[in-house]
C-alpha cells in the first residue's frame, strides 16, 4: 500500500486516538490517508500549540501524544514544544513533513534540517530515507517515547517516501541494541535503602514527576504511611499523593512553603523518587539537606549523582522499586519528628496579605469551586500561585511546564487534556503575558467546542520578571509592563465566539466562578488583580532552602 496509508494504519495499531497538527504541502499524502482513518484530528492554529496539546494529552493520560506538521516553518515551529516535553520527560511523537529526498540539502522551498535542529532536545529522532524502513521506525518511535524515561521522538517524512508503495508488515516488538531500560532496581541497593530508612529518625520523601509517570502514587503513599515519613514534592511531583493528606507538605524549592523547606533541611534522610534535583528544587546544592543521607530512585542512571551527592543510588522504575522496598521495611512511628514538622507547619503557614485584589485569593477560590478539575498552568507568577494554593488531589491533575518554563504552554496543554477527558472540567490558570503567546487557540476551542476554562491573573506585567526587578534591580522595571489592563480579554474571547468575563474586585470572584462552572462553551475570565502582588516565600538564587524571603522581609 501507499506508505502514507501504511503510516496511518500503524498509528491505529499503536492505539492513537487523536493527532494535533496543521497540514501543509510536504505532509499532504499523510493527511489524505488520515481522511479515511478512525483517528481524530484537531487542527490547531500554531504548530507550537499542536505539540503542547499533544504533550498535555500525554501528561493527562499517560499515553503517547502525537503531533503532525508540515516541513520548514511548520517543523521549526514545533521546537519549543519538543524542548518542553524533553525537559519534563513527556512521551510524545512528532511527525514532520520533509521535502523529497533528491531536494534535501538544496535549500528547497520549505526545507529545514529538523532532525539536526532537534537532536539535542529529542530522546531520539529519525529522517526516513528508505520507505521499507518506515514501519520499523514508527514502531521504534512509540517504543522509545514511552519506555524507560519517557521523552519526545521526532520522525521526519520526505514527501517522496510517503507516496512510495510498501508492503504492510507492522512489527510486533522492538529490539534495540544498547537501549535496555532497567526497571527492577538492584536487590542489594534496595536492601541498603531499607536499612537506612529503618535507622532514620527524621525521614523525608521527595516525590518528583517520575512518581506520576510510573503510576507509583499508591506505592509512595504506602511507604510514607508505613515509615511515618512526610512527603514533599517538586513542581512536577504535585499530586503524587493527595495534597490534603496529613503527611503531604506540598512543594519545596524556590517558592515552596517555609515549613516544607525547613523540614527538608532538618531531615536526616531524603528518599528521592523520580526527581532530578533541579536548581529550583534544591536551592544552593552544597547546603541542601546538610544532615541527611540521600536515597535516589530514578529510572535514568544519568540523573543519579548529577546534581546532588547520593548515598544509595537505585536505578529502576519507581513503582517496581517501591514495591520491592516495602518488603524490607516495617511500620515505625516517629512521634518526635511528627511533632516537630507539625510545629513548623503551624509556625510558618502559607499566607498572603489579603488587601486589595490578590491573585492568591482567586486561586484559592478556583480550588474551592473546582476541586477535581484538571489544572494546567502557564509560566511565571500565575504558575507558582497555582502550585502553592491549588491543592491537587490525584496524579496527573496538575500539568505545568517545569524544566523549560514555557510561557504559552498551559492553554494548548489544557486543550489536549480536555480532548483526552471530554467529561472533566479542565482549567488553565494563566498570566496575561503567557496567555497572549497562544491566544489564537481560542479559535481551535470554539471550532471544536472544547470547553476549556481560562482564568487569567491579569496584572498588566510580565509578573515574575517584574518581581525580580523589584527585589534585585532597584525597582527599575525595564520592559516588563505589557499593559494588559488596557486590553479587553472579554471582548477578544467573544470575538472568537467564546464566553468572556471581566472581574475587577474580590467580591465578584465566587459568583463568576460558580456561573462558569456549568457553561459548556470555552470560557475566558479576566481577573484584574493587584499588579504589585509577589510570590512568597522566595528562596533567592544561590541561597539555601532555609534562607527565605517572605512578605514581611
Amino acid at each position: 500500500m501507499r506508505a502514507a496509508n501504511a503510516l496511518v494504519k500503524a498509528l491505529e495499531e499503536e492505539g492513537v486516538e487523536v493527532i494535533f497538527g496543521i497540514p501543509g504541502g510536504a505532509i499532504l499524502e499523510v493527511y489524505d490517508a488520515l481522511y479515511d482513518s478512525s483517528i481524530a484530528h484537531i487542527t490547531m492554529r500554531h504548530e507550537q500549540a499542536a505539540v503542547h496539546a499533544a504533550d498535555g494529552y500525554a501528561r493527562a493520560t499517560g499515553k503517547v501524544g502525537v503531533a503532525m506538521t508540515t516541513s520548514g516553518p511548520g517543523a521549526t515551529n514545533t521546537v519549543t514544544g519538543i524542548a518542553t516535553a524533553y525537559m519534563d520527560s513527556s512521551s510524545i511523537v512528532v511527525l514532520t513533513g520533509q521535502v523529497p529526498r533528491p531536494m534535501i540539502g538544496n535549500d528547497a522551498f520549505q526545507e529545514a534540517d529538523i532532525t539536526g535542529v532537534t537532536m539535542p532536545i529529542t530522546k531520539h529522532n529519525y529522517l526516513v530515507t528508505d520507505p521499507k524502513k518506515l514501519l520499523r521506525i514508527v514502531k521504534e518511535a512509540f517504543y522509545i517515547a514511552s519506555t524507560g524515561r519517557p521523552g519526545p521522538v521526532l520522525v521526519d517524512l520526505p514527501k517522496d517516501v510517503t507516496v512510495a508503495d510498501i508492503e504492510y508488515n507492522y512489527p510486533k516488538k522492538v529490539e534495540l541494541l544498547g537501549y535496555k531500560p532497567n526497571y527492577d532496581g538492584h536487590p542489594k541497593q534496595i536492601e541498603k535503602a531499607a536499612e537506612l530508612i529503618m535507622k532514620s529518625e527524621r525521614p523525608i520523601i521527595l516525590a518528583g514527576g517520575g512518581v506520576k509517570i510510573s503510576n507509583a502514587s499508591q506505592e509512595l503513599l504506602e511507604l510514607a504511611e508505613t515509615i511515618s515519613a512526610f512527603v514533599v514534592t517538586t513542581l512536577l511531583g504535585k499530586g503524587a499523593i493527595p495534597e490534603t493528606h496529613p503527611l503531604c507538605l506540598g512543594m519545596i524549592g524556590m517558592h515552596g512553603s517555609k515549613y516544607a523547606n525547613y523540614a527538608v533541611q532538618e531531615s536526616d534522610l531524603v528518599i528521592a523518587v523520580g526527581c532530578r534535583f533541579s536548581d529550583r528544587t534544591t536551592g544552593k546544592v552544597s547546603a541542601f539537606a546538610p544532615n541527611a543521607k540521600i536515597i535516589h530512585i530514578d529510572i535514568d542512571p544519568a540523573e543519579i549523582g548529577k546534581n546532588v551527592r547520593v548515598d544509595v543510588p537505585i536505578v529502576g522504575d519507581a513503582k517496581r522499586v517501591l514495591t520491592k522496598l516495602k518488603q524490607h521495611i516495617q511500620y515505625k512511628q516517629r512521634k518526635q519528628w511528627e511533632d516537630r514538622v507539625n510545629e513548623l507547619r503551624r509556625k510558618y503557614p502559607l499566607k498572603y496579605k489579603n488587601e486589595g485584589f490578590k491573585p492568591q485569593y482567586v486561586v484559592e477560590k478556583i480550588c474551592e469551586i473546582f476541586p477535581d478539575a484538571i489544572v494546567t498552568t502557564e509560566v511565571g507568577q500565575n504558575q507558582m500561585w497555582a502550585a502553592q494554593y491549588y491543592k491537587a488531589k490525584y496524579p496527573r491533575q496538575f500539568i505545568t511546564s517545569g524544566g523549560l518554563g514555557t510561557m504559552g504552554f498551559g492553554f494548548p496543554a489544557a486543550i489536549g487534556a480536555q480532548i483526552a477527558f471530554p467529561n472533566k472540567t479542565v482549567i488553565d490558570i494563566a498570566g496575561d503575558g503567557s496567555f497572549l503567546m497562544n491566544i489564537q487557540e481560542l479559535a481551535t476551542c470554539v471550532y471544536y467546542s472544547i470547553p476549556v476554562r481560562v482564568f487569567i491573573l491579569n496584572n498588566g506585567f510580565l509578573g515574575m520578571v517584574r518581581q525580580w526587578q523589584q527585589l534585585f534591580y532597584r525597582k527599575r522595571y525595564s520592559a516588563t509592563c505589557i499593559g494588559c489592563k488596557d486590553v479587553s480579554f472579554e471582548k477578544i474571547a467573544r470575538g472568537f465566539g467564546a464566553v468572556g468575563y471581566t472581574v475587577e474586585k474580590p467580591s465578584e470572584v465566587e459568583d463568576v466562578l460558580k456561573e462558569v462552572k456549568d457553561v459548556d462553551d470555552p470560557v475566558v475570565v479576566d481577573f484584574r488583580v493587584d499588579y504589585q502582588a509577589n510570590v512568597y516565600p522566595f528562596v533567592p538564587p544561590g541561597a539555601a532552602l532555609n534562607e527565605v524571603i517572605d512578605e514581611e522581609g
